[in-house]
């Protein structure tokens, strides 16, 4: 019987891993049994952020040292998904995942379960097309038979890094002839999220694949899954997914509900996913209900109507920052009136996740 632990730890810089490293000389984390480690990091969460690979560099390293194994196979092992943009109050930090068999019943009530997956590493011409669609639709379900979860209502949140297009690999393409999704870097990152996320409705029946074709891809925002968060990187060529629900295959004592923010304030969400995970109150949630939450995770997004309930917003026109920093610092801020805590996962750009505006929020919370 699986037993998923999950631990939120702060950091103070991108390659701080001094947290991580108290816990595993405690003993409190087995390295062996991480499976996959989710941070926010303090760059701008665009094209050249590169706070998110020098996360993960750090972090592998590291791991690779205590595994005592080389870099290739802690990549294998552990999924490192890093998302940059920490804008507002959002504090930077690492969610680390482990799993550990243990000796258990088949549990009565479904508790918190996880597991990863890895595609094959993208070609420049296939990022943000079908091939990455429905190669992440085959991943997402590798990676329910590894988290042992059988249906898609089981599946709370499917957090999935992808890679974008830089000048350098869409002039690789051209040379072989290729063309691109798109030729603007920076919307290669809404193009890659979009597609990966279109692989998770795929994956859980939220859409037919027959509807998903390269036009539809950020044109038809009625296609959308309401459990997948992606991110983009420069730092890798692959998509890396976890995936997170809940199963009678596990023994933890932790549990996970979710829903879907219709907009970016939309705070009534959250608390449905909220009571989800278990916490029970009327209007908001006392200080020891919400001491139960381990972690909340949600993307944010900038309606393309340039509105949020009917009231004009200047994300989409602020040409000095970027609409997806604007968005993650309304999200977390709105999460953190909740959670009195503003040390949550909020990740922007939420092409197909969710409604035009809003998108997938999931809390984790202790039984």
């Amino acid at each position: 019987m699986q037993k998923v632990e999950v631990f939120r730890i702060a950091t103070g810089s991108p390659d701080d891993i001094s947290g991580l490293k108290a816990l595993i000389d405690n003993q409190t984390i087995i390295p062996e049994e991480i499976i996959a480690v989710l941070g926010k990091t303090e760059g701008n969460g665009c094209v050249n952020d590169f706070t998110r690979g020098f996360a993960t560099q750090s972090l592998a390293y590291y791991l690779a040292n205590e595994l005592q194994i080389d870099l290739d196979e802690v990549h294998k092992k552990i999924a490192f998904i890093m998302s940059g943009g920490t804008e507002g109050v959002m504090s930077p930090h690492l969610t680390v995942f482990i799993r550990k068999e243990v000796e258990a019943p088949k549990a009565s009530e479904k508790r918190l379960a996880a597991g990863i997956a890895f595609t094959h590493p993208f070609k420049p011409e296939e990022i943000g097309r079908m091939e990455q669609v429905l190669e992440v639709a085959e991943a997402v379900r590798q990676a329910m038979k590894d988290a042992k979860i059988e249906k898609p209502e089981d599946v709370h949140f499917v957090q999935i890094k992808c890679p974008l297009l830089t000048a350098d690999r869409i002039e690789e393409a051209a040379h072989r002839g290729k063309d691109v999704a798109v030729h603007d870097t920076y919307k290669s990152m809404g193009f890659s999220r979009g597609a990966s996320a279109l692989g998770v409705a795929i994956a859980l029946g939220e859409v037919s694949e027959a509807d998903v074709t390269n036009e539809a891809i950020c044109t038809d925002w009625n296609l959308y899954s309401t459990v997948a968060s992606t991110s983009a990187g420069v730092e890798i060529m692959h998509d890396e997914i976890i995936l997170i629900g809940n199963s009678t295959e596990s023994a933890s004592d932790l549990v996970i509900g979710h829903s879907v923010m219709k907009d970016a304030i939309d705070i009534d969400s959250v608390k449905d996913a909220m009571k989800g995970a278990g916490l029970q109150f009327d209007e908001y949630p006392s200080k020891e209900e919400v001491s139960k939450v381990v972690n909340v995770l949600a993307k944010a997004e900038a309606a393309t109507t340039g509105t949020c309930r009917g009231r004009r917003t200047i994300m989409l026109d602020d040409s000095d920052i970027n609409h997806t920093r604007h968005a993650r610092a309304v999200v977390n801020a709105a999460i953190s009136t909740l959670t009195r805590d503003p040390m949550v996962y909020v990740s922007g750009g939420a092409e197909h996740q969710g409604p035009d505006g809003g998108g997938p929020v999931a809390v984790i919370a202790k039984v």
